[in-house]
């Protein structure tokens, strides 16, 4: 049973040492990712998971798969109501269609492979160090901390920023065809939206912005994805695309917005309605 593994028998510790503080091979890897994240807001750690387990990880996302809310609608890339008031020109205002999925939290067993990464302490300090961060904390949101992003035949994740700063992601289950995840690297930061830029992307304009980045069951993504903007493009063939969101940030006490959280998962709790009046952020930009 999965949840009987610990952390050394999830990933690969031959490649990734993680459970050695002084490894040169744990150093070297954090070098590594630090200097990708550095030149493009996005490292990918090859072969994380230990290759006998992947079948688990497709079986285990296939499995909470049907728990996904859908709801194809009508969205900006800053997931921000349509009706803002804006200046004309502004991004916010090229409309997409999201036609994606989640599965939250909630539905997602303590045992799975993804739920005891999450929240190992020796995986986030790995992260965290990766990150060049002192400290990284799980999202306080009971619904968007982790979660499976499921995207079906004929759908895609359009273009948009990420809430929070740091992603961590894996994929679980490639689709026949189609699902590239496609990023524009630090096309925007703390102190500027560089709003032409973005519109140039996503008014087509801007292929020269845009990379394209092969992912494959069992590798870790690291993405700065509140700066990045980021889109997974639509799938093809008969089968889901499921993708592992491990979000976390540099800062505790974080909840998503009711706006984004009622997006995602259709539905809002609680916490979120509580939050909205003394939100923790670390920034001006639009979400």
């Amino acid at each position: 049973m999965t949840g009987t593994r610990g952390i050394d028998e999830i990933i690969d510790i031959a490649r990734y040492p993680l459970t050695d503080a002084h490894s040169p091979g744990r150093a070297s890897a954090i070098a590594a990712a630090r200097a990708e994240l550095a030149e493009t807001g996005c490292t990918v750690l090859r072969e994380f998971l230990r290759p006998e387990l992947l079948e688990d990880l497709r079986r285990e996302g296939e499995a909470v798969a049907p728990h996904a809310y859908y709801r194809v609608e009508r969205v900006n890339a800053y997931n921000i109501p349509l009706d803002t008031e804006l200046p004309d020109g502004h991004p916010a205002k090229i409309v997409l269609e999201r036609g994606n999925a989640f599965v939250a939290r909630d539905h997602i067993g303590v045992d799975t492979l993804i739920q005891r990464l999450y929240v190992d302490p020796v995986f986030k300090r790995f992260v965290a160090d990766c990150f060049d961060l002192d400290e990284l904390h799980e999202f306080a949101d009971p619904l968007a901390g982790l979660c499976l992003n499921v995207v079906e035949p004929g759908m895609s994740h359009p273009w948009h920023f990420d809430t929070n700063e740091f992603t961590v992601s894996m994929l679980t289950r490639r689709p026949d065809a189609g699902g590239v995840f496609e990023y524009c690297p630090n096309i925007r930061d703390p102190h500027n939206e560089h709003l032409d830029d973005v519109s140039a992307v996503l008014e087509g304009r801007g292929d020269a912005l845009i990379r394209a980045l092969e992912l494959r069951p069992g590798d870790l993504q690291l993405f700065k994805g509140r700066f990045s903007l980021h889109r997974v493009t639509e799938v093809d063939g008969a089968g889901q695309r499921h993708s592992a969101i491990f979000a976390y940030t540099d800062r505790p006490g974080v909840i998503g917005t009711v706006e984004r959280t009622r997006q995602l998962f259709g539905r809002v709790l609680p916490d979120h309605v509580a939050a909205a009046a003394s939100a923790v952020r670390g920034d001006q930009l639009l979400d």
